[in-house]
């Protein structure tokens, strides 16, 4: 699912979906925890209005195997920020900052 049809449903989403549709829209594996602290790092360096907040596995919507895994990874370095799951609305110039990312 792209970045817009997923803007299309809420206007805020959690870091780890955002990360997914991004990853989508690139046709690249989105299930590499050092590229998603890399992601996160990206956002926080250009000032994107990130809330850290607690994400278990079923609450992100994991029903499958590799997203359960991959939160439950990131979870582990529960001290680096880039590690951690955010709140992002989605926002025009949010989407900006999110696709000018290098991959």
């Amino acid at each position: 699912m792209s970045l817009d049809e997923i803007r299309k449903k809420v206007i805020f989403h959690n870091s780890v979906d955002v990360w997914i549709a991004a990853c989508s829209e690139k046709n690249i594996d989105w299930d590499d925890p050092e590229g998603y602290k890399k992601f996160i790092t990206h956002l926080l360096k250009n000032n994107l209005n990130l809330k850290a907040f607690n994400l278990c596995a079923h609450e992100a919507g994991a029903t499958e195997d590799k997203k359960t895994k991959f939160t439950e990874t990131l979870s582990e370095s529960k001290d680096d920020p880039n590690s951690l799951t955010y709140t992002i609305k989605l926002s025009d110039s949010a989407l900006d900052i999110i696709r000018s990312h290098t991959f």
